[in-house]
């Protein structure tokens, strides 16, 4: 097998590994963890008095730097020039690629979200931040489901 196809295979099987390591938590008022589930919580009742669109960055784990980098590392140095040039050309497809994969990654972890400001049965005000997977318009009656420090607003 021709050595720039096994490298291609190689960084290909290396970004799907990368990637899978990705997966970030979600904010739905809809998905329960396996630790959430069965688990009793607080509910109260209010107002919704505001709701702004936001987004909830996930934290980055570097996987799309080294991705990035390895990827452009590896073709840029097996298709340009030959000795030294190819080394240059590796260094600066690296750099480039792994900027180009941290800002791929950022981007996959931001996800649209709402901040809905709630206005409870006992007049406290509440701000809660969720993906936003089911619309809020200020004067719906809602929940709050609240447990462990988490709290979700639903209908």
């Amino acid at each position: 097998m021709n050595s720039k196809i096994r490298t291609g295979v190689v960084a290909v099987f290396a970004v799907a590994a990368l990637v899978s390591g990705c997966a970030t938590d979600s904010s739905s008022n809809s998905v329960y963890s396996t630790g959430q589930a069965q688990r009793e919580q607080t509910v109260r009742y209010g107002v919704v008095e505001g709701v702004r669109d936001v987004m909830i960055q996930g934290g980055q784990t570097g996987a799309g730097t080294l991705a990035g980098g390895a990827i452009g590392g590896v073709a840029a140095g097996s298709l340009i020039g030959s000795g030294n040039g190819s080394v240059a050309a590796g260094i600066l497809g690296a750099v480039l690629g792994g900027i180009a994969g941290s800002a791929a990654e950022n981007k996959v972890n931001q996800r649209r979200a709402l901040e809905i400001t709630v206005r409870l049965e006992n007049g406290e005000m509440r701000a809660i931040t969720q993906e936003a997977d089911e619309l809020f318009r200020p004067g719906d009656q809602v929940r709050l489901l609240t447990a462990g420090g988490v709290t979700r607003v639903t209908h």
